[in-house]
């Protein structure tokens, strides 16, 4: 029994003997194995990854880009954003009717001060060759603004084709380019017309020519009545305003070559006549969002500017009415809140901005590709029309009424003229914004009550629903005001022209 139990107990204690051993070899043997292994599974990846790199081209096609594909998918997406509206088969029409008078030959004429910047003098123009027509007398090329605001030193052929003015309305009045010598010294009528008048009132104006040969109208703006007038003298004034008033050619052509530079860039782009500048909020009496310096200043402005005084002025409750320029950022809330992608080209149709890049960026920030006459322009191109404002502005209307969309944060001037002017020409996208709307938005916002997203994009985009610019009738005076200041609250004629936008043919 002892003899068999012995070798069982050797064989036991040799294994557990061996097992020591031989542990660490086998260690080495399985991190040595472990080594080999990987080493071949690394070189297995980096052939196969190898092998499928070489069945790829070295610069992928669009499609394999993700980014680029969702841009493409991002921008098919608010492709409807561009669309104009429709303009329902309406077309412009302003030649004369069967019952139209042809221009007569006078020895009578009438002498202007066209007053105020490039619109306000270009719609005041328009309604003294109107004004000339129904009183039968001979217009002078009017004498333009140089004592407003802008300084523009500006005659009327720096500005104007001066030729093409004279040519397109020789059938409708006689234009000369300077009084004759003979009548410079004689007495002249002075007159101050009456703001928004009527046919009637010039035709009982022409009693004038019976002691006078040289009407001077110290005035050109608003003479007209916007609604009222005979077809035919309505149709005069958009011949006048948009076929006779050619910008001068040096401004035409530079003019369309900013317009293909901004094509070049982007396509599409936005013109947004930005009108937070200096004289504006002096004018309008609006703060908000200014610091107290700002305010102060802009209060001693108008102070200093007779006509644009108002007394007490409540720029809270101006804003409130919707009588304030949109601020930079509020516009960004607002094109953000329509639609419209971060990669948006905008073209800021507007003089220097209050407050300058700072102020600039609560805009960009949202919109970086913005661009101005300085970024597009050489300084030796822009030389030409530096202090005169006039003709720099003249730049920025050819780059508006070309736009793909056109968005005034202010109704100016500026922007009634080239709503005015897209409507004629098909009624191209103008997106005017509902200030006072959107004031209670941007208030809600700024209080934490409402949240950008879905929800006020939906509002926003419901409110401007019919804000596109698209064909209809002209706003007449607001409810309650009596007597002629209810004149002065009616759309202006420029701003809708429908008496030139027609079905038919003519």
């Amino acid at each position: 029994m002892v003899n068999r139990s012995f070798p069982q107990h050797r064989t036991s204690s040799t294994s557990r003997f061996l097992l020591r051993k031989s542990s660490p070899f086998a260690f080495s043997l399985c991190l040595i194995f472990i080594f080999a292994s990987s080493i071949f599974v690394f070189f297995f990846f980096c052939a196969r990854n190898v092998l499928e790199d070489e069945q790829k081209p070295l610069f992928p096609e669009p499609e394999e880009f993700p980014s680029h594909s969702h841009a493409k998918s991002e921008q098919k997406s608010v492709d409807h954003l561009w669309d104009a509206p429709s303009s329902h088969g309406f077309h412009p029409c302003v030649k004369p009717t069967s019952r139209y008078g042809a221009a007569q030959t006078s020895d009578r004429y009438i002498t202007v001060r066209s007053n105020g910047g490039l619109n306000q003098m270009r719609a005041g123009i328009s309604d003294m060759v109107a004004v000339a027509h129904i009183m039968n007398g001979t217009l002078v090329i009017p004498q333009l603004d140089k004592r407003s605001f802008w300084h523009d030193t500006s005659t009327f052929s720096d500005i104007f084709d001066e030729h093409h003015f004279i040519k397109t309305l020789r059938s409708d009045i006689k234009i000369v380019k300077e009084l004759p010598k003979e009548l410079e010294s004689i007495p002249h009528a002075r007159k101050h017309f009456t703001s928004w008048a009527g046919f009637g009132y010039y035709e009982e104006m022409t009693r004038l020519w019976k002691d006078y040969q040289v009407i001077h109208v110290a005035k050109s703006d608003s003479r007209l009545a916007n609604n009222d007038l005979p077809l035919d003298i309505q149709r005069l004034r958009c011949r006048a305003m948009y076929e006779a008033l050619h910008f001068a050619p040096p401004i035409e052509n530079f003019g369309k070559k900013l317009v293909e530079r901004l094509r070049l860039r982007g396509g599409r782009y936005i013109a947004l006549h930005l009108r937070y500048e200096k004289d504006m909020l002096s004018f309008t009496g609006c703060t908000y969002g200014l610091t107290h310096l700002e305010a102060e200043e802009l209060e001693i402005m108008r102070e200093k500017t007779p006509h644009w005084k108002i007394k007490n002025i409540n720029s809270t409750q101006q804003r409130i009415e919707g009588l304030c320029p949109l601020t930079p950022k509020e516009v960004g809330i607002f094109l953000q809140a329509l639609g419209y992608l971060p990669s948006t080209l905008i073209y800021i149709a507007a003089g220097e901005i209050y407050g300058g890049d700072t102020r600039l960026s609560e805009l960009s920030s949202r919109f970086p590709n913005i661009v101005t006459k300085e970024t597009l322009a050489t300084e030796e191109e822009l030389k030409p029309f530096i202090n005169h404002a006039s003709q720099s502005a003249a730049l920025d209307y050819i780059i508006s009424i070309e736009s793909d969309v056109f968005v005034p944060t202010y109704s100016g001037n500026m922007a009634r003229a080239v709503e005015g002017h897209r409507r004629y020409l098909g009624h191209r996208k103008t997106i005017t914004p509902d200030r006072k709307g959107l004031v209670d938005i941007f208030d809600k916002l700024e209080k934490g009550q409402l949240g950008e997203g879905s929800s006020l994009s939906d509002h926003v985009r419901r409110m401007h629903k019919n804000r596109q610019g698209g064909p209809r009738k002209r706003r007449g005076p607001q409810p309650g005001i009596k007597g002629r200041a209810r004149f002065r609250t009616e759309e202006s004629f420029f701003e809708n022209p429908y008496e030139c936008i027609c079905k038919s043919k003519q």
